[in-house]
């Protein structure tokens, strides 16, 4: 997601919050957020992919996904 993107988030809250949003804004401010929330768990689910754990005998073992996950 750009930084333009971000700030049009936070000036849309902002916004919100004084005036109010007329629909397109809301549709606008909606379609936004969903963006920025589908990159945060892409990101996220990444960082988790390529975490690992160490076990007290030092070996590491890649972090393994919920069955439950995987379907998701």
């Amino acid at each position: 997601m750009t930084k333009e993107k971000i700030q049009r988030i936070n000036e849309l809250a902002k916004k919100s919050r004084v005036t109010g949003l007329s629909e397109e804004e809301k549709l606008e401010q909606k379609n936004l957020r969903n963006e920025y929330l589908e990159d945060y768990r892409k990101n996220f689910i990444s960082v988790l992919d390529n975490t690992y754990i160490k076990n007290p005998d030092g070996t590491e073992e890649k972090l393994k996904r919920k069955a439950s996950a995987e379907k998701n």
